[in-house]
């Protein structure tokens, strides 16, 4: 089927003019990206869990969703007509069959070992480029560092390390890193990251709740979205009370955020992470 609507639409002939290109992508870091820019796609990828997870920028109604990121919708996807395909390196696996739709641009945006936040800034303005908005990535540029700088002149009194974690369940965590963009935006707004390992790409979070013990003196910063049963378990857990963060008062539950997504991601963890911090110092938790 999709064969045959490739076969139409090859034959067909579309009108380019001076229109800015249409856009589609698989990847979050990159849809959060073209939001923020003001250039929607066309077409992306689980769009209702994107709005609950990621929840900023805003997704404008009539944007096609492709389904799974892993495994996109592809007749979806050539019926949304798009003239440019961006692409991550984590789903680099479909390219050939994204590029037999529209011209594929692709980005390495996370690496294991590699800070994000360089790679981000070349992607934003590489889409934009191409997209012929250069203004705009620079302007997106600006207020990303503007409002990480305003954060940071906030927290010039905290002095506890942080320690960024996701429960994926009850008793297990993911952790970022310095190579994560949670992991830059806390160097960003001047704050020691607990964790000195690397991040886990893992779709499974594998560190021990346990480990929390080993972080006496540290803030926890909790980044939703949490497991309901898991919150659920920690409320009546005598493990759970009797950690020192959190018989100290120092886990902070945060509201949700896209941990592999872009610029806007980096500023909506700052903005929230700040303000808990904020709120930690004046009850007399720091």
């Amino acid at each position: 089927m999709l064969a045959a609507a490739l076969a139409l639409a090859a034959g067909g002939v579309r009108a380019q003019g001076l229109a800015s290109p249409r856009a589609a992508t698989l990847d979050w870091a990159i849809l959060e990206t073209l939001l923020a820019l003001g250039h929607p796609p066309v077409a992306a990828t689980e769009l209702v869990q994107f709005r609950e997870v990621a929840v900023e920028p805003p997704v404008p109604p009539g944007m096609a969703d492709l389904g799974l990121r892993g495994l996109p919708n592809l007749e979806t996807l050539l019926l949304a007509r798009p003239d440019i395909i961006f692409n991550s390196n984590f789903y680099a696996a479909l390219e050939p069959r994204l590029a037999r739709i529209a011209p594929v641009e692709s980005f390495a945006l996370y690496m294991p070992g590699q800070a994000p936040y360089e790679p981000m800034l070349a992607m934003t303005r590489a889409i934009a480029a191409r997209l012929g908005i250069p203004g705009a990535a620079e302007a997106l540029i600006a207020r990303t560092q503007a409002s990480l700088d305003a954060q940071r002149e906030r927290l010039t009194a905290v002095q506890r390390p942080v320690l960024a974690i996701n429960f994926g369940d009850a008793r297990h965590f993911r952790t970022f890193g310095f190579d994560s963009m949670i992991g830059e935006a806390l160097a960003r707004l001047g704050l020691a990251n607990a964790w000195s390992g690397p991040t886990s790409y893992s779709a499974t979070a594998p560190v021990g709740i346990e480990t929390l013990a080993r972080y006496p003196d540290t803030f926890v910063a909790a980044v939703a979205p949490h497991p309901p049963d898991a919150v659920a378990v920690f409320e009546r857990s005598a493990f759970w009370h009797a950690l020192p963060a959190v018989k100290a008062g120092r886990v902070l539950w945060l509201g949700s955020v896209d941990p592999f997504g872009a610029l806007p991601s980096a500023s909506r963890f700052a903005r929230l992470l700040t303000e808990a911090l904020v709120r930690a110092e004046g009850a007399g938790r720091g």
